[in-house]
């Protein structure tokens, strides 16, 4: 017996705050880590574009962050990207907190 195999199609889209969350979330990420780069490579001075990468990277990481928990309330939409926007911005966070952390308290 041959079983027919049933499609469902659907309009549903990924929401494009998701999507821009999790593009933001990857850019503060990356941001921080060429400021860790550009820094460890001047021998651990850390000079005012880092500084100002780090700043961008936090802007990136709280806009990423609202827009990722504002796109949840969202019906009908797909959470994936949602989902990965909020994972990265509070990884980014994590990331930069680390950062802070090792710079106040290892030597």
């Amino acid at each position: 017996m041959l079983r027919d195999k049933g499609f469902i199609f659907t309009n549903k889209k990924h929401t494009e705050k998701g999507i821009m969350s999790t593009i933001l979330g990857v850019l503060a990420a990356i941001t921080l880590g060429l400021a860790v780069y550009f820094s460890y490579s001047t021998g651990g001075n850390a000079t005012s574009r880092d500084a100002a990468a780090a700043l961008l990277a936090v802007v990136f990481m709280t806009v990423g962050l609202t827009l990722g928990i504002w796109s949840t309330s969202e019906k009908d939409k797909y959470k994936l990207f949602t989902l990965l926007g909020i994972v990265a911005n509070v990884l980014a966070f994590a990331m930069l907190s680390l950062i802070l952390f090792a710079g106040a308290y290892v030597k």
